[in-house]
Order: structure tokens, then C-alpha cells, then sequence
């Protein structure tokens, strides 16, 4: 039977580092842990009416206080090839399973698709809520359904791509089934036929001189730059890129490339433009730069670091201080990444 852990730290448990307790605290391995939860739901209305947080990697979090509620923490495993046809095959994955885990296993299986998300922190679970998404790629591309558990009414369902209403950075897990469903597995479905996806300007940089590259040497790349532009959360604790890239309409955007000719800005399919958040941050002076114990990385405006005893307040006041300079020079309100608890 599982046990309830009262008095628990997060510390180990967000990649920012920050020193949290939980009033209570459950690690989920399998489905029978979430039915024995929904039995004590229904028993115990003291335990029902306590705020819920549902964990995964701790990578999208800030911890702005201890939590006064109960933590349910993602740890199933297990990965699988779970079908397959002339064109795509099924790859089946545990909610607990981390994602670059996941990304190594489907390169060592020649399966590409997912090369372009490699050392995105976090879990499987984590990833469809996010819609996770680097170097031109998105999760949504190549998701085929999950299923979660209901633990209001202790059943399990499925729900396919249309369903999850992805966006950017979003899904229908941050709204309608916020803290009410827990995803137990994720399905993606690859290409049989694969071809690399080198829209990305600095990806395709640094492929230039391969003919043909293969989904490895794909994978290599986006690695090797994103440690050369990100801190490593084991050395560093941060959240990762901190804040949205804010969307704009293209006459706000033809407006500030008037004022500002180096503008980075990218042409999106409905007819708005995504602006680079980072540019607009190190434009505001903000790289390299510390307020108390949380700093902008040196490396990369977009991520936000843990310089030592961060707490979430310090990191709230640095992550509004931006948006407010940001807001004054650009007239763009910056929207935070990470969820805050």
C-alpha cells in the first residue's frame, strides 16, 4: 500500500534548487497507487480538500513557499514499441520516464522525430501539458494520444491530439483538468521514412557540412548547443528558458523593427509573429546581470539562475523586474514559463 510522506522537501525535486516542503507527498509508480489515492479521496474529505501538485521533473516550476497540500510525484517507467506500419510506428512511454530517456532510446532504435527535442529537461508526462518544443520542432508534431487518470472519478481515459488542445507552450492540462488528471503514459508516433528537420536557422549552421545527417548527428548538434547555451540544472539550478516567446501582430512588429532594425522576429502560420524574448531581455541590459541570489545566465538572457539560496520570492522580483523593462521599451508583456506554486 503507498504511504503518505508528510514534511517533504522538493529541494531535490525542481531543477531550480529551491528549498520547499510539501505537507504531504506520494510517489506514483503504477495505476494502483492512483486508485488507492482516489479510494482515500473519497474516505478522508480532510485529505480531499487539500490543494494538489502534480510532479514530474521539477524542470517548469518555481516554488514560491512551502506547499501546504499534498505533491503527487510522477516515478513509473518503462518504454516500449507498441506498433507499427509501412509509414509510422507507435512508441509507448511511462508518465515518469525522462524525456531525454526517451529521445535516446527511440536514436538507438533508428527512430527519428523526436532528435530535434533531445536534452529538453523534465519527464514524459511533463511533456504533453508544456507542449515542449526546441529548434524548430514541437511534441504535438509527433503525438499520437496518452492516457491519464481521473482522480475525481477514479477511471482511467484517453485522450488523442485533437483532445489535448495543444498550443504553444500549452495544453488543455493547464486549464480543464488542471490538478484533477494525472497522465500515466504518452504514445508518440514516428516516421518510418525519416528526413532531417533543419528549419532551424542555428541547427542548420551547424549541419552545414554534412550532406546528409543522420538522426544522431542531428541530436549531437541541438546538444552540443544547448550546453553551450544553457547551464546543466545539476551545476546550476535554474528552470530553463524562463520566459514565452511573445506573440505579436505583424504591424506591432513591423512597428518596433521601424525603431529597432535588429529585431529578431519569426513569420508564424496564423498570421502573428513570434518575437525572440531573449534578444528583447539582453537588449534591456538584463545578460549576465543579478539581483540578490537569482541572475540572468551570461549565456543565454532567457534563463533565469539560482545563484546560491534562491528563494521563489527572489525569483518572482527578478522575473517582474524584467518584464517591466522589457514592457517600457518594447511595449511587449512578457509571459513567464514556468509554473508557479
Amino acid at each position: 500500500m503507498p504511504i503518505l510522506q508528510p514534511n517533504f522537501s522538493l529541494r531535490s525535486l525542481n531543477t531550480f534548487g529551491i528549498d520547499a516542503m510539501a505537507d504531504l507527498y506520494l510517489p506514483v509508480r503504477e495505476v494502483a497507487d492512483l486508485q488507492w489515492l482516489h479510494s482515500a479521496l473519497k474516505t478522508d474529505p480532510a485529505l480531499a480538500r487539500l490543494p494538489r501538485l502534480i510532479l514530474g521533473g521539477g524542470s517548469n516550476l518555481v516554488l514560491t513557499g512551502d506547499f501546504h497540500g499534498l505533491v503527487l510525484h510522477s516515478c513509473s517507467s518503462g518504454i516500449a514499441l507498441v506498433g507499427q506500419d509501412t509509414q509510422h510506428s507507435l512508441v509507448r512511454a511511462a508518465a515518469g520516464v525522462g524525456w531525454h530517456e526517451l529521445v535516446n532510446w527511440t536514436l538507438e532504435r533508428q527512430l527519428g522525430g523526436l532528435e530535434n527535442l533531445s536534452l529538453i529537461p523534465g519527464t514524459v508526462g511533463a511533456a504533453p501539458i508544456q507542449n515542449i518544443g526546441a529548434y524548430g520542432v514541437e511534441m504535438e508534431r509527433h503525438f499520437h494520444s496518452l492516457t491519464a487518470f481521473d482522480l475525481q472519478r477514479g477511471t482511467l481515459f484517453t485522450l488523442d491530439r485533437s483532445a489535448c488542445r495543444f498550443g504553444y507552450r500549452d495544453s488543455i492540462f493547464k486549464h480543464d483538468w488542471r490538478d484533477r488528471a494525472v497522465i500515466v503514459d504518452v504514445t508518440f508516433t514516428l516516421p518510418r521514412h525519416w528526413t532531417p528537420d533543419l528549419r532551424y536557422a542555428e541547427l542548420a549552421a551547424a549541419l552545414a557540412t554534412i550532406a546528409t545527417p543522420t538522426m544522431q548527428q542531428v541530436s549531437a548538434a541541438v546538444i552540443a548547443i544547448r550546453q553551450r547555451k544553457l547551464p546543466d540544472p545539476a551545476v546550476i539550478g535554474n528552470a530553463g528558458s524562463f520566459f514565452k516567446n511573445p506573440l505579436v501582430s505583424r504591424v506591432q512588429r513591423d512597428a518596433l523593427l521601424a525603431q529597432h532594425p535588429a529585431l529578431v522576429s519569426h513569420d508564424q502560420p496564423d498570421g502573428s509573429t513570434k518575437l525572440a524574448a531573449g534578444w528583447l531581455i539582453d537588449q534591456c541590459g538584463w545578460k549576465g546581470r543579478a539581483l540578490g541570489t537569482v541572475g540572468v545566465y551570461h549565456q543565454q538572457a532567457l534563463v533565469l539562475v539560482n545563484l546560491g539560496g534562491a528563494r521563489g520570492a527572489d525569483v518572482l522580483q527578478l522575473a517582474r523586474a524584467i518584464q517591466a523593462d522589457v514592457l517600457q521599451r518594447f511595449g511587449v508583456q512578457l509571459e513567464p514559463e514556468p509554473t508557479f506554486v
